[in-house]
C-alpha cells in the first residue's frame, strides 16, 4: 500500500511536487493558508506559468488522487509530510527569512501520526534542519525530520520532478531512508543516483549547487566585460573554452546575468550564514559573483546611453522580455524589469512585452507600459532592447519590424540573436561582450 502524502506549500515548488507524485499513483493533500490560491489548485488551474504542469495539475485534480486544503489538520491522514514553503530574504539582511518553515512544522505538528516522517524540500541556512527536527521531536515525539532539497529548474519543473538527475537525502536514521525510497521508487526504477547525507550536508547540497551556477554564470559576464575591452567576442571565447571537459559549455551565455527567486537570494543567504558559522571569508567571493552580476544590468544602461544620449528624458526604448529567464512567467529579481524601471527612473518611455509574464510585470512595475504584442511594443522606438530569450523574439524577422521603429538600433542582452541576420537587414546590433 503508498504512502499518502501531504505538501505544505502550494507556491511553485510546492504546486510542482503535489502534482507530479500525485502522477506516481500517491494520494497528495496540498495544505496553503492561501485560500484563492488553494480556489485555483481545487478547480485545476495553474496560478502561475509552468510548461506542461497545467495539465497534469487538472488530471491529477480529476483522478481524485490530488486535493487541496487550507484545514491543516486534513495531513492527519498522511504518513509523509513535504515542507515547501518559501525561504525569501529578510529585509535589510542578506539572511534568509525562516518564518514559514517554521511555521509550516509548528502548524502540522499537532496532526501527525506516530511514524510520520516530516521532509524539508525548501532551501534553508545549514543548521536549520536539525533544529527543526529537535524541536520536533520535543512536541511530537512519534515523527522525524529529514531534507530532501529540490533542483527545479523553471521551465523544467515536471522533467526535475520526475526524472531528476539525482535525489539527495538528508536522514539521521535507516527508516527515514527506507521510507523516502518507498516515496521515490518509481524514480528511482530510472537509474536515478541516490545519495544519501547528513542533515547539514543535504542543506549546503542547493546553495553549494545555486554558488557554483551564479559563479559560471558571472564568470562568462566579467569575461565579456574584459572582451568589450579588449576588442574581443565573448560568444567565439564561451564557445573554445566550452569545450574543455572541465569547463563544459553549459551557462557559458554572457549578457545581463542571473535573477529570479533562488540564485540571488540563495547566493546571499549563504555569504549571511557562513559569517554566522565563522567561515567568512570562505565565501567571499560570492560578494563579487553577486556584484558582476548586478553590474551587468548597469552595463546595458550605459550602452544606452552611449547609443542614444546621456539624457534619456523622452526617448522611446522598447523592451523584448520581463520574466528572469524564458519559459517563465516568475519576474523575482528579473534583470529584465530591473533595467526597464531604471530607464523609466531615468526619464524614458519604456514598453514593455514578454509572452508569459505581462501580469506579473505590471503588479510589480505598474507605472511601467505594455504591450500585447512584440511588434506593437516595438513601435516609434529609439532603441529595442532584447532581454529576455523567448524564442518567439528570435523568430522575429528584422526586415518585418524595421519599419516600425524610429531608429533601427537593438541591444542583445542575451546573446541569443543572429547578428549577421540583424545587421544584413539595416539594423546597429550590439550585444554585450562583442566587438561591434
Amino acid at each position: 500500500m503508498k504512502h499518502v502524502l501531504s505538501v505544505i506549500g502550494t507556491g511553485y515548488l510546492g504546486a510542482t511536487h503535489a502534482a507530479c507524485m500525485s502522477s506516481l499513483g500517491f494520494t497528495v493533500i496540498g495544505v496553503d493558508t492561501d485560500e484563492v490560491k488553494i480556489g485555483q489548485l481545487s478547480r485545476g488551474e495553474l496560478p502561475f506559468y509552468e510548461p506542461g504542469l497545467d495539465e497534469l495539475l487538472r488530471t491529477e485534480v480529476a483522478s481524485g488522487r490530488l486535493t487541496f486544503t487550507t484545514d491543516f489538520s486534513a495531513v492527519a491522514d498522511a504518513d509523509v509530510h513535504f515542507v515547501c514553503v518559501g525561504t525569501p530574504q529578510k529585509k535589510g539582511s542578506l539572511a534568509a527569512d525562516l518564518t514559514y518553515v517554521e511555521g509550516a512544522v509548528s502548524a502540522i505538528a499537532p496532526y501527525l501520526k506516530p511514524g510520520s516522517l516530516v521532509v524539508g524540500k525548501s532551501t534553508v541556512p545549514v543548521g536549520t534542519a536539525s533544529r527543526l527536527r529537535e524541536q520536533l521531536l520535543k512536541t511530537s515525539p512519534q515523527a522525524d525530520l529529514a531534507w530532501n532539497p529540490e533542483f527545479l529548474r523553471e521551465g523544467f519543473a515536471v522533467e526535475d520532478t520526475l526524472r531528476p538527475n539525482r535525489l539527495v537525502v538528508g536522514v539521521t536514521s535507516d527508516r527515514a531512508e527506507e521510507i523516502l525510497k518507498e516515496v521515490y521508487e518509481p524514480v528511482l526504477a530510472l537509474g536515478t543516483p541516490w545519495i544519501r547525507a547528513d542533515l547539514p550536508t543535504s542543506e549546503l547540497v542547493k546553495v553549494a549547487a545555486n554558488s557554483f551556477l551564479a559563479t559560471k554564470i558571472s564568470f562568462i559576464n566579467a569575461m565579456a566585460e574584459v572582451c568589450e575591452a579588449a576588442g574581443g567576442d565573448v560568444t567565439v571565447l564561451a564557445q573554445a573554452i566550452g569545450y574543455d571537459p572541465r569547463i563544459g559549455n553549459k551557462f557559458l551565455q554572457a549578457g545581463i546575468g542571473f535573477g529570479g527567486g533562488c540564485l540571488p537570494k540563495d547566493i546571499r543567504a549563504f555569504m549571511a550564514r557562513a559569517e554566522e558559522l565563522g567561515a567568512k571569508q570562505a565565501l567571499e567571493f560570492l560578494r563579487e559573483i553577486d556584484a558582476i552580476n548586478l553590474r551587468a544590468r548597469q552595463r546595458v544602461i550605459d550602452l544606452v546611453r552611449a547609443e542614444l544620449k546621456e539624457d534619456l528624458t523622452g526617448l522611446k526604448i522598447a523592451i523584448w522580455g520581463a520574466a528572469f529567464k524564458p519559459e517563465s512567467d516568475d519576474v523575482r529579481d528579473s534583470p529584465a524589469l530591473d533595467i526597464a524601471a531604471q530607464l523609466a527612473t531615468a526619464g524614458a518611455i519604456v514598453t514593455v512585452h514578454d509572452p508569459k509574464a505581462m501580469e506579473n510585470a505590471k503588479k510589480r512595475f505598474p507605472t511601467l507600459t505594455f504591450s500585447a504584442t512584440a511588434k506593437e511594443c516595438v513601435a516609434g522606438a529609439d532603441l529595442v532592447l532584447h532581454l529576455t530569450e523567448w524564442r518567439e523574439y528570435r523568430d522575429i524577422d528584422p526586415k518585418e519590424i524595421k519599419s516600425l521603429v524610429k531608429s533601427p538600433i537593438i541591444i542583445d542582452g542575451r546573446n541569443a540573436l543572429n547578428r549577421d541576420l540583424w545587421t544584413a537587414s539595416g539594423w546597429k546590433f550590439h550585444a554585450l561582450g562583442r566587438a561591434n
